[in-house]
């Protein structure tokens, strides 16, 4: 089944269930994939939306959900807090899960001795490499900092 089909049904025992807050977020995320059907359908590249595309989406939400929760965290709003918190936890449920910040370290330093990085010029190559190998596990926001820190001692 597809990412889609998956959200799909989720969606459907949702409005079963009565539950206000999936039912929302549901809508949310089936809405911006039928305007991601939409985009690729239009245009010179023309393409069916695929489940790499969908994730693609899902993790700019994820991203938007995690700023929004920084900011209302910081200005004690504890109301929408709590929105964008189970909208969160919704959108990563069908995400694959992201390694910690320790596997992440470890796997940054086997790809820059892999290809021999050796200054932060190189910090382009390594990323690019990391994408290729790990682009579901890790969070390349997370990533960035470990790989200057590693490249820089």
């Amino acid at each position: 089944m597809s990412l889609k089909e998956t959200i799909e049904t989720e969606y459907k025992n949702a409005l079963k269930s009565k539950d206000k807050i999936k039912i929302s977020t549901y809508r949310l995320i089936l809405s911006s994939i039928k305007d991601l059907d939409i985009v690729n359908r239009s245009g010179p590249n023309k393409k069916d939306t695929d489940d790499e595309d969908i994730k693609k989406l899902l993790k700019k939400m994820v991203k938007q959900r995690a700023e929004s929760i920084e900011i209302y965290k910081k200005n004690n709003r504890i109301d929408l807090l709590e929105v964008e918190q189970n909208e969160y936890d919704i959108l990563t449920g069908f995400l694959p899960t992201q390694i910690g910040e320790e596997e992440t370290k470890k796997i940054c330093a086997a790809v820059i001795s892999e290809i021999g990085a050796s200054s932060l010029k190189d910090m382009g190559k390594v990323m690019g490499e990391l994408k290729k190998k790990h682009a579901d596990e890790i969070d390349f926001a997370k990533a960035g900092p470990l790989i200057k820190e590693l490249l820089s001692s």
